[in-house]
């Protein structure tokens, strides 16, 4: 008898442990403590909004199981290649890029895509059928509200300065006046539309006289932009941007029938939220 309640004692507590690692249970999957708090550090948000994030995760995939929806390999493969070249690199300096910037390696990133690409195709499965291309009326009052969004500068004049050395080149930018041989510089006029839309986001979020983030440069080493002056280009004809309106209203328009859809789906789901992160 003593034998028997010792057994159920220590059963009880490895349950207790198990349970003391689980946050969040939806539907019978469990979110961790250390799942959140992964969140908070990755996107910078407190635990409420970390929790709301990894719960819509959560009944996303489950949604995706349901509707039996796969992404092949080779699929996989496509989209990173597609990536590579939009960004001027090769598939292997990709993986060299984001292995240094975000410390995924190449395993880790295939996995990231293939949840993109799940996502995507629930997302459309959810939504194209309800969305209707927008009027001209539309187009028209979406674009004088966003002028700033689909107006963007010519070029940019540029100082490039590149390293091996990661730490070094952060030397050099934390004090510009610091003699440092082994790190070279370029000036270069940049044009809007030759660059990478990453780098052309990048470099128009940088101020004037500032430096961008260290980047890799895709050859092992590092660079960082010196934006010297930035030349404007003159206000684009709505007629021109039109494809580009429709894609961006209809993003909006997607995004709205989603979060409608899982906001449903989440009221009518089995969540216990059983304790977030204090900080």
């Amino acid at each position: 008898m003593v034998k028997l309640l010792l057994i159920f004692m220590f059963a009880g507590f490895l349950h207790a442990e198990v349970y003391d690692g689980v946050a969040i249970v939806v539907e019978d999957k469990a979110i961790t403590l250390l799942d959140v708090q992964k969140e908070m550090s990755s996107e910078h948000v407190n635990a409420k909004v970390a929790s709301d994030i990894l719960i819509r995760k959560k009944l996303e995939e489950l949604e995706i199981a349901k509707r039996n929806i796969a992404v092949s390999s080779s699929e996989v493969y496509d989209d990173i290649k597609k990536m590579a070249k939009s960004n001027g690199l090769s598939v292997s300096q990709l993986y060299d890029a984001v292995r240094e910037q975000n410390g995924l390696n190449s395993e880790e990133f295939k996995a990231k895509i293939k949840q993109k690409l799940l996502s995507q195709k629930l997302y459309a499965a959810i939504a194209m059928s309800s969305l209707s291309e927008p009027s001209d009326e539309e187009i028209k009052e979406y674009y004088e509200l966003h002028k700033d969004k689909f107006n963007h500068p010519e070029s940019f004049s540029v100082i490039i300065y590149r390293a091996k050395d990661k730490s070094r080149l952060k030397e050099k930018i934390d004090n510009p006046m610091f003699y440092a041989p082994d790190i070279s510089t370029q000036e270069q006029v940049l044009f809007y539309g030759k660059i990478s839309p990453r780098l052309a986001t990048i470099l128009q979020k940088t101020p004037q006289d500032h430096f961008t983030p260290i980047l890799a440069d895709g050859k092992g080493g590092f660079m960082s932009f010196y934006i010297k002056s930035v030349t404007k280009s003159n206000e684009a004809d709505l007629k021109a941007l039109k494809p580009q309106i429709i894609n961006e209203i209809m993003a909006d328009k997607r995004e709205a029938v989603l979060s409608d859809y899982f906001a449903r789906l989440r009221d009518n789901a089995d969540i216990n939220i059983i304790r977030l992160p204090k900080k």
